[in-house]
């Protein structure tokens, strides 16, 4: 007798992850009711902390064209990877992106170490790896990284996600970016094994993502949309239900963008997450800062602002932008200006007046009285 439950092979959800546990198959559709996380949901859609690495990488990206080399620095930041893994990552809902940050390995975000899939396999970790092999077409990472799977981590056993994030200019690169990116997921979930032997203990796979980011080229009903495509388990004859963490290995992601006028959808922690992506493939817009800073605030770094010398990018160009406004239009319009921009950054009145009073030589009561004026 046949038991048939769609908890089956690679399947596809388009815009929400799809209610098939089952084979490489794909929906096109809401989000289904799953387990919430043990995060703490209300602080999912306040700002992260911004760092001064993302910082600089803000600056660069606004600068570029969206998709330079430069510009997926972008994505090595952890402030960058938490509002993606928020969107789409099924593990991390329920949590909000500061707690995924911390379940993101700073550490693995490398480029240390390389795959050569035609001998014996390494583990891989951080972003920009390379598969290489005797006579085959090499094959690199944008991103790649470890998070810590919460769901089933705990009592000292730690179980990682195994992350790819593919930022790509074009949806149509004249071959399927499905079955690439399925590729890759072959190739990360093979490459978690050394060399295969009757020893060998499979039950150490760990789950992997390849999510990828599609600019251009996008046909026009596909616009703004998400596609699922993860294993499951189709169909069972007799009284078989092979557990889900057994087979849930390989799950990809396809964004897609396609239009430099940003088009919302529904579901509103996905609208987030593509207005975000959409700011940062798109970075020649005038609201571009404003889009960036409802995910990542600057506001409660103090070491960021107190090391305000060493600084370079977005930091230190809003601070140069002030002074040479100073040399053109005199020092009260540079005043203005360094005011005006620091507070743009939601940065705190008490470190606008230190920074005022240090770069202007003037007393805290002076800086105040200029501020207040202001």
């Amino acid at each position: 007798m046949e038991n048939e439950n769609t908890q089956g092979s690679m399947g596809s959800t388009q815009g929400g992850m799809g209610a098939a546990q089952g084979s490489i198959g794909s929906t096109q559709g809401g989000m289904e009711p799953i387990q919430e996380g043990a995060g703490s949901i209300p602080e999912g859609t306040e700002p992260v902390p911004g760092s001064m690495e993302v910082l600089n990488s803000l600056q660069i990206t606004e600068g570029l064209e969206g998709l330079d080399q430069a510009s997926k620095e972008l994505y090595k930041n952890k402030e960058v990877l938490a509002v993606i893994l928020k969107g789409v990552v099924r593990e991390f809902e329920g949590y909000s992106c500061r707690e995924i940050m911390d379940f993101i390995e700073a550490d693995s975000i490398t480029d240390a170490e390389e795959v050569s899939p035609g001998r014996t396999n390494t583990r891989i970790v951080g972003d920009d790896k390379e598969y290489v092999a005797l006579n085959e077409k090499l094959s690199q990472f944008d991103t790649k990284f470890r998070a810590v799977n919460p769901g089933l981590s705990g009592g000292g056993v730690v179980v990682n996600l195994h992350v790819d994030i593919e930022a790509q200019r074009t949806y149509r690169p004249g071959y399927p970016v499905e079955k690439r990116g399925i590729y890759y997921l072959a190739r990360e979930l093979s490459a978690q094994l050394s060399l295969v032997t009757k020893d060998t203990d499979y039950r150490c796979l760990e789950k992997c993502y390849s999510i990828w980011v599609c600019r251009d080229d996008v046909p026009k009903d596909e616009r703004f949309s998400i596609s699922f495509i993860e294993m499951a388990n189709t169909r069972n004859y007799g009284k078989c239900h092979p557990a889900k963490k057994n087979y849930d290995l390989l799950s990809l992601v396809i964004i897609r963008l396609g239009d430099e006028v940003f088009r919302g959808i529904g579901d509103k922690a996905k609208n987030d997450m593509m207005e975000f992506l959409h700011a940062i493939m798109y970075p020649h817009k005038e609201d571009f800062l404003d889009t960036i800073k409802k995910h990542i605030s600057f506001s409660d770094n103090e070491e960021l602002w107190k090391e305000v010398e060493h600084m370079s990018g977005l930091g230190m160009s809003i601070r140069e932008e002030c002074l040479e406004e100073g040399r053109k239009e005199g020092r009260k319009e540079g005043m203005e200006a360094l005011v005006d921009s620091l507070r743009f950054l939601s940065i705190p009145e008490e470190m606008i007046e230190g920074q005022l009073a240090q770069r202007y030589q003037l007393t805290s009561e002076e800086a105040r009285s200029f501020m207040e004026r202001r």
